[in-house]
């Protein structure tokens, strides 16, 4: 709904920070075969792939943003055999998983995200997804798993994302409180944020 209602104003950029690429589409998975649910789908959803009612929006040309302009960071299984959406490799998406950025570290994977967001000087929007971190640091989400993107790179990577004035806003999921009975979690995840937007 974010992404939708900063659309309005013209084209954006997406830049997806998640432990999940979020691709299935009815063109990947047996629709009748599993419950009605968008879990696991606003990529998906967002460039255009799926049922009409949760693709098209009123006034807003379809699809909320093009192939070319998302950055996919964080995915962590795409390089099992039994990955489910294998199909987004054939997109003209910006992939860099969760392995390539433990490599390249923050600096070089924002040379890559500013490279594709120079394609046209949109703005965009970025979607962080708390699960981007590795379980051992943030298992308070409904699928944790690991490896993840380290604490510090993650903050160096959405500072300067947020700090950009193309930067049009930032949308966070899915932190689950239930599963953080103490709230040390919260508390971690607060200064994290407060790392995010601080002064620089």
């Amino acid at each position: 709904m974010a992404l939708a209602g900063a659309r309005r104003s013209g084209p954006l950029a997406l830049v997806h920070v998640d432990g999940h690429s979020d691709f299935r589409h009815p063109g990947n998975y047996d629709v009748d075969a599993s419950l009605g649910s968008a879990a696991g789908m606003d990529l998906a959803l967002a460039t255009g792939r799926g049922e009409r009612l949760l693709t098209d929006w009123p006034e807003i040309a379809s699809p909320l943003v093009a192939d070319e302009q998302v950055i996919q960071i964080g995915e962590r299984e795409n390089r099992d055999p039994d990955f489910a959406w294998p199909d987004i490799n054939s997109t003209a998406m910006t992939l860099i998983d969760v392995f390539a950025v433990r490599e390249l570290g923050a600096a070089k994977v924002l040379e890559k995200t500013w490279a594709t967001l120079a394609r046209t000087g949109w703005p965009y929007w970025v979607h962080f997804d708390v699960d981007a971190l590795d379980q051992t640091v943030m298992p308070a989400v409904d699928s944790p798993g690991s490896p993840g993107i380290d604490p510090d790179d993650l903050v160096a990577i959405l500072a300067a994302l947020v700090a950009d004035p193309r930067c049009t806003g930032m949308d966070m999921t899915i932190f689950d409180p239930d599963l953080d009975p103490t709230g040390e979690l919260a508390v971690l995840l607060v200064s994290l944020l407060g790392q995010m937007f601080a002064p620089r």
